[in-house]
């Protein structure tokens, strides 16, 4: 089996299409939060339901054997600087100071950038800007509140907190729809680490027992299996949600989409295939299903449909 870390992808990908273009296009790139490759339908995974992302990798390039780090931030320092981490790690939770970033190379080029969802790398309130980032509206950025319903955000140095029932993967969304279509003109990247779907598994909007007046994020006690499910199907909507502003902004054509994840899935929760097997979620270790993970790269017109890569 051929590994292939997701930032290697990202990397080549970008390059390729990159050098065909006569416009530099925008670039969308989404990282899922404990999402595994059998979390999606396209990857013949059975028990979570991914209609968007599906059609996604139908009709653009779906890589079978994508791997990352087994754990979150690991694996955004990795995407974020391309160093392997036996060069980059400092301490768990920060990325180093000294480093550039995709972020700073991207910006260099020309391109108007934002990143928006979970943020886990410190460097207080001007750290995202340092890293290359000129807009940010990030969860766990100086603190940890809730992250879900009623979440706690901070957006261009400013802290903002919730109350009357939003929720947190739709406030993060909102701001980089807003942006991209602030930026139509591009270039742009767009830089989505998504807070979903990592614990606490609670109800999303769409769950039967959603509750707006939610404040806190569930115990360990409280979690389960069909509210992780909810939380996928949540993934799935919010990638929808910032393709469709790129159909809806008439820019499509010229945005690469790349979708991915940090780590595997939650070792509490166990998936099935299409074929009847059984996966239990492995994040944290280094079988594959700690670190096998989707990866999708979708370009209408630019990037041929239907391509599978082993």
């Amino acid at each position: 089996m051929r590994i292939l870390p997701a930032f290697i992808l990202f990397s080549l990908s970008f390059a390729t299409v990159i050098s065909s273009a006569k416009k530099p296009p925008n670039i969308v790139l989404i990282m899922a939060d404990d999402m595994g490759y059998e979390c999606l339908g396209a990857n013949g995974g059975a028990d979570y339901k991914t209609p968007f992302l599906d059609s996604l990798a139908g009709d653009g390039m779906r890589f079978e054997h994508a791997h990352s780090q087994p754990i979150c931030t690991p694996s955004r320092v990795k995407i974020m600087t391309g160093v392997s981490n036996l060069r980059n790690y400092i301490r768990f939770g920060l990325l180093d100071p000294r480093a550039t970033t995709f972020g700073n190379l991207i910006e260099k080029a020309g391109y108007k950038t934002c990143i928006a969802g979970k943020w886990q790398l410190q460097g207080g309130f001007e750290g995202p800007n340092k890293f290359g980032f000129d807009e940010y509206c990030l969860w766990q950025l100086t603190r940890r509140p809730c992250r879900y319903p009623n979440p706690g955000v901070e957006v261009n140095g400013k802290q903002i907190d919730y109350s009357n029932g939003e929720y947190g993967p739709e406030v993060v969304s909102d701001y980089l729809c807003d942006f991209m279509d602030r930026n139509k003109e591009g270039p742009f990247l767009a830089y989505y680490p998504m807070i979903l779907p990592h614990w606490p598994f609670q109800p999303t909007p769409d769950s039967k027992d959603w509750d707006p007046a939610e404040t806190k994020e569930w115990p360990k006690g409280k979690w389960n299996k069909p509210h992780f499910q909810d939380m996928v199907a949540y993934v799935d909507k919010m990638v929808k949600k910032v393709v469709t502003k790129l159909d809806d902004l008439g820019i499509r054509e010229n945005t690469l989409v790349i979708f991915t994840c940090d780590n595997g899935t939650y070792v509490g929760i166990t998936s099935k295939m299409r074929d009847g097997t059984i996966i239990k979620g492995g994040k944290g270790s280094m079988p594959d299903a700690g670190n096998r993970v989707p990866f999708i790269a979708n370009w209408p017109r630019t990037i041929k449909p239907g391509q599978v890569k082993q």
